[in-house]
């Protein structure tokens, strides 16, 4: 298995963020536990790569996430505002957050959700 992409942070092993920059899309990859104290260093990190975003195409790899928040998910909706950003889910916890995110933005009725 090979690793692409930058590791931003790893904070006593409870949150790894990683970076996949492409020349038209981004991946932001996290792992572990999104809540708490935690919200603030994904917090930074996004603030840190929103503005190198342009056109390209923003993925949100949550398939790693043990745990997420009411922060969390508040932030997930803001990147998604910003964005519309591709949300990546494996469980029924965390794709409930994101679409509790997505919830009501202008954005989904043009998905037809």
């Amino acid at each position: 298995m090979r690793h692409f992409g930058t590791v931003i942070a790893i904070l006593h092993s409870v949150l790894k963020i990683t970076v996949d920059k492409k020349p038209k899309e981004l991946t932001l990859k996290l792992e572990g536990r999104v809540a708490g104290p935690w919200v603030a260093e994904f917090n930074r990190t996004w603030h840190s790569l929103a503005p190198s975003l342009d056109s390209k195409k923003l993925t949100v790899d949550l398939r790693g996430v043990t745990q997420m928040g009411r922060e969390a998910q508040r932030l997930l909706a803001e990147i998604y505002a910003v964005t519309g950003a591709e949300f990546q889910t494996n469980s029924l916890e965390i794709e409930f957050y994101v679409q509790e995110a997505m919830r009501d933005h202008p954005r989904n009725e043009k998905r037809g959700a």
